[in-house]
């Protein structure tokens, strides 16, 4: 395909980060607002892969000659989705459950082409916390840190010192797997890499 536009569809900085990592610039960044709300018993798994593809789908409808990426990140212990704290007491609760013990980050990607095709991955990567000290946890809320991300935790911040072992995707832990996505991009004929 030609060179059509790329639009980034999340508000995320560490997303828009990852793409200039590798070279790619979004000519826009246009956020998705969908509802985010758990369907049913559906897996964490399938929970980001169907607002990867919903936030995708959103965005363009809107921009239907564009080439957009929509993403997804869902931290979870077993089935239990620990999503955005919503406040600094939340987010205690969640470090204090991911202390010593090892988790799941699921972080799906959609790209949507302007012939209407779209394609997903999901990117699982597995994650074991030490056990976080009251002093250690009092440093992971205190830095805020947690505001804005799922888990209440950036792997690329202070929580990295917590982390003893992670197997999978890093910068799918962050927000958004490069690998997969410059794949899907490609798979799907854009063609604006380095």
């Amino acid at each position: 395909m030609g060179d059509f536009p790329l639009v980034l569809a999340s508000a995320s900085p560490r997303r828009l980060d990852l793409l200039r990592q590798v070279g790619l610039e979004p000519d826009r960044v246009a956020p998705a607002d969908i509802d985010e709300a758990r369907v049913g018993d559906e897996t964490p798994r399938q929970l980001a892969l169907r607002l990867a593809r919903a936030k995708a789908a959103a965005a363009h409808a809107l921009q239907p000659a564009a080439f957009v990426i929509g993403a997804d990140t869902v931290v979870a212990l077993g089935r239990r989705v620990f999503g955005k704290p919503g406040d600094e007491a939340e987010a205690r609760r969640m470090l204090w459950r991911l202390s010593g013990r090892a988790h799941r980050v699921f972080t799906a990607v959609a790209v949507a082409a302007p012939d209407g095709r779209m394609a997903s991955r999901v990117s699982d990567s597995r994650i074991r916390f030490k056990r976080l000290t009251d002093q250690e946890l009092d440093r992971l809320i205190d830095c805020d840190e947690w505001r804005g991300v799922a888990g209440g935790y950036r792997l690329q911040g202070r929580a990295a010192a917590a982390v003893q072992d992670l197997q999978g995707s890093y910068s799918g832990v962050v927000g958004l797997p490069v690998h997969e996505t410059l794949g899907l991009l490609e798979g799907l004929g854009f063609r604006r890499f380095l």
